[in-house]
């Protein structure tokens, strides 16, 4: 099983896979974004960059690290996810949770990520939405606690996301919608 290291074990990943290819504007209903990302969980922490490129029926992911190398490619294309490491491990699964639990040890909530980014819950499933303690907006879905800590022209800039002891911070530096 690979892990995702700290230091010098991040940048080794997808070195090749530096960003997403240039591509027409997201269809209706999608987005790219691209942003900073740090992960910690009780084994490690990383940081780096990620770019996104969403659809209702497809999703283009890269994490690289800091330095601008890849760590992790991730596909979606309708119910089929997979990831692709710097040498060249592919990983397929049907839900990304798993997917990146089982490649990098930590879970991407790809199934919420999109609407959450977007600063609202999914729709469908159970959730709540409330203030928390500075007044900031947090919504609890799936099990994860999204806490809102900074929004620009009405979108979410800076995020939280937390499940058991998995910590996800995104900073949100270019949004195309």
């Amino acid at each position: 099983m690979v892990r995702l290291a700290p230091g010098l074990a991040v940048a080794a990943f997808l070195a090749a896979c530096a960003a997403l290819p240039e591509s027409s504007p997201p269809p209706p209903g999608g987005f790219e974004l691209s942003g900073r990302v740090a992960i910690r969980h009780p084994k490690e922490a990383a940081s780096g960059q990620i770019f996104w490129r969403h659809s209702d029926d497809a999703d283009e992911l890269l994490i690289t690290s800091l330095l601008g190398q890849g760590v992790a490619r991730i596909n979606r294309e309708r119910d089929e996810y997979r990831l692709v490491t710097g040498d060249n491990k592919v990983y397929r699964a049907s839900d990304a949770e798993s997917l990146t639990e089982q490649a990098l040890g930590w879970r991407l909530p790809l199934a919420g990520l999109p609407d959450w980014v977007r600063g609202q819950a999914s729709p469908g499933r159970p959730a709540e939405t409330r203030r928390n303690a500075s007044g900031g907006l947090e919504v609890l879905q799936d099990g994860w606690r999204i806490a809102y800590e900074e929004f620009r022209e009405g979108r979410p800039f800076r995020l939280h996301l937390s499940r058991d002891d998995l910590e996800i911070r995104l900073i949100v530096d270019r949004w195309t919608e």
